[in-house]
């Protein structure tokens, strides 16, 4: 029970001597000049490690039945949020019924969603050990307001309930739906998910941003992989680290009128360049449906479904 023994105040005041801290200064690192990491190798195959030696993970890279067994010894909760607002509730019901049929089977789940309708929350069949939370939060009148915040709420979360009711989080979006096995392969200290659209892309062309105002900005030069904001996860202390850190560098620039390119998701490359993930999953742990399979990705497990923009969000 890794994380759920520790009191707040002991991940949040770490030992400012200890590695652990230093790992979360990302303002202190010198910059690094390194040919951008590859995904897949010139002969097709695909990398399964990181230069810094974490996993990268992929079908054919694991044993599914070994990596659950180890972990279910462990009696682990995996709390997982989620934000459905305003019309985005309608992706709830495939979002929960798909996870239940594939994600962390057998393990003990508890899903904390966070809705301005909780009225539209639909009733979904759970299986054992597996729970559902409804948190209410104010609506907005802006998309981009509410990705803006996720990182607030996330680290309120882990403060208020988290460090004393999981092991591991995960923050996914709804507008998911899960098509294939997600278990324990995917558990880590701090773990990111390569971009579907940005794995064979150069770094030069990531949508980071890049003005050099902004606390999320990255030069051209630098980069390892694209990070997909829609999932990040990891050990709870970790993770309230990532939150923590994002939300303080997101109210920064707010406060000089500045909002990243993508909002938490720039910030949340920005920590990943120098707060590297412990594991990384590969691109079939976030697909999106209108893109066609590839010869790299064996098996979609996640996948962000289609939509009209327009009809949903509550602004362009």
């Amino acid at each position: 029970m890794c994380c759920r023994h520790l009191t707040l105040r002991a991940f949040c005041c770490q030992d400012p001597c200890s590695d652990h801290s230093k790992t979360h200064h990302q303002q202190t690192f010198e910059k690094l000049s390194y040919k951008q990491p590859s995904v897949v190798g010139p002969d097709g195959k695909v990398i399964a490690v990181t230069p810094w030696l974490s996993p990268i993970v992929w079908e054919g890279t694991f044993d599914p039945f070994l990596t659950d067994s180890i972990y279910r010894q462990q009696n682990i909760t995996i709390a997982t949020t989620v934000f459905a607002l305003g019309k985005y509730t309608q992706f709830l019901k495939d979002f929960l019924e798909s996870a239940e049929q594939n994600y962390f089977v057998g393990f003990r789940v508890h899903y904390y969603l966070f809705t301005d309708q909780p009225e539209q929350v639909p009733e979904v069949n759970l299986g054992e050990q597996r729970q559902l939370t409804v948190l209410k939060v104010p609506s907005s009148n802006r998309w981009q307001e509410i990705t803006l915040r996720r990182m607030e709420k996330l680290e309120k979360l882990i403060e208020s309930r988290l460090v004393n009711e999981a092991d591991y989080v995960f923050s996914l979006d709804v507008d998911t739906k899960f098509y294939g096995r997600w278990g324990a392969e995917s558990l880590g200290r701090l773990v990111g998910v390569i971009h579907p659209g940005y794995y064979q892309t150069p770094r030069e062309q990531f949508p980071y941003e890049r003005r050099p105002e902004s606390q999320a900005y990255i030069p051209h030069a630098e980069g390892d992989y694209y990070y997909g904001g829609a999932v990040v996860g990891g050990l709870v202390k970790d993770v309230h680290e990532v939150a923590k850190t994002c939300r303080e560098q997101l109210d920064i620039d707010a406060a000089k009128s500045i909002e990243a390119a993508w909002q938490e998701e720039s910030h949340l490359n920005k920590y990943f360049l120098y707060n590297k993930p412990s594991k990384v999953l590969s691109p079939e742990y976030l697909w999106q449906d209108f893109k066609p399979h590839t010869n790299e990705v064996k098996i979609i497990r996640f996948s962000q479904v289609i939509k009209n923009y327009a009809a949903v969000r509550p602004n362009p």
